[in-house]
């Protein structure tokens, strides 16, 4: 077994078809389908299913995932360390993050960092849950986490770093007649329409609750990629949102009004990573958002970053 062949058995997971990894890889299919079929003859049992067009990873396939992602990580960190000391300032860093805090903080964070080491390329992917953030980096997938939730998790086997709380605010339309005041409460609410995100978001329970404690609104529209088609929509006055205080600054320059609510609620934020080195590039990603949460207002979670800040600086 050699990193080749583990590179293309990873490629081959990503893609779930042969076509679509050889032309991520570089390489032709005809090239990759023997190399993995030598693959599985060596290890004495299949990895994949082949399903059509497609591929499904085999028992033996799923198990070997983590293991083969930890040892490419790995060699990856050991050349971006002999760069480093090379003085080589390349690298790639591999982000997945929930909605809001991929508007903010992590917008913040990316200016921050790429001014400081901009020919390192990040590869940002979207998951919908906190809990998806947590696997992605457990197994290898992505490197860095940023994850929003109503109480941060504290995972025995990832460090976790908290970075900011963001109070949820109402996002409506220019014109509307919430605007012009500067607060409002949950009965305000009462008889507006909203555009929600999936269940299992922040935001999401917020509107739940209301409706669980009779305050009635309508649920105009259920969306599930926030980024894309929120703000659209509340701006051509389909519906309100309600949304962290992270969406404020993207949501004015849109030109939709942004009221705060009472009683607040919170949108925790943290960055995740696991245990261990890091490789150059993300320790280097870890420290910007460390020295971020210093800047946030004085309290534990900043004695917490210093901690952060010493460790991946170190």
């Amino acid at each position: 077994m050699d990193t080749r062949q583990l590179r293309y058995f990873i490629a081959v997971i990503d893609h779930r078809n042969f076509s679509r990894a050889a032309e991520h890889l570089q390489i032709t299919q005809p090239s990759l389908s023997p190399a993995i079929a030598g693959f599985e003859r060596e290890l004495g049992m299949p990895v994949f299913h082949r399903i059509g067009r497609g591929v499904v990873p085999t028992d033996a396939g799923d198990h070997l995932v983590e293991p083969a992602r930890r040892v490419l990580r790995g060699l990856d960190a050991a050349h971006s360390t002999i760069d480093a000391v090379k003085g080589v300032t390349t690298g790639r860093v591999e982000i997945i993050t929930t909605a809001s805090p991929g508007v903010e903080p992590l917008t913040t964070i990316v200016r921050s960092f790429t001014a400081q080491h901009p020919d390192i390329t990040l590869s940002i992917a979207a998951g919908s849950a906190p809990d998806d953030i947590l696997q992605s980096v457990r197994s290898g997938a992505s490197e860095i986490g940023l994850l929003g939730a109503a109480r941060l998790p504290r995972p025995a086997d990832l460090e976790v770093l908290p970075l900011e709380d963001q109070e949820l605010v109402l996002v409506t339309a220019p014109g509307s007649n919430l605007t012009g005041r500067g607060r409002v409460t949950d009965e305000d609410l009462s008889g507006r329409r909203l555009v929600v995100a999936q269940r299992g978001s922040l935001m999401r329970q917020f509107v739940d609750d209301m409706l669980a404690s009779g305050i009635t609104v309508t649920v105009a529209a259920d969306v599930a990629h926030r980024r894309s088609s929120l703000l659209p929509l509340v701006l051509a006055g389909v519906a309100d949102a309600v949304l962290p205080a992270g969406w404020t600054n993207l949501a004015h320059r849109a030109g939709a009004a942004v009221l705060a609510i009472d009683p607040a609620a919170h949108l925790r934020v943290a960055l995740v990573h696991r245990k261990g080195p890091l490789t150059p590039a993300a320790a280097a990603f870890a420290a910007a958002a460390a020295a971020y949460a210093q800047l946030r207002e004085p309290s534990q979670d900043s004695a917490i970053a210093d901690s952060f800040l010493a460790q991946v600086s170190g």
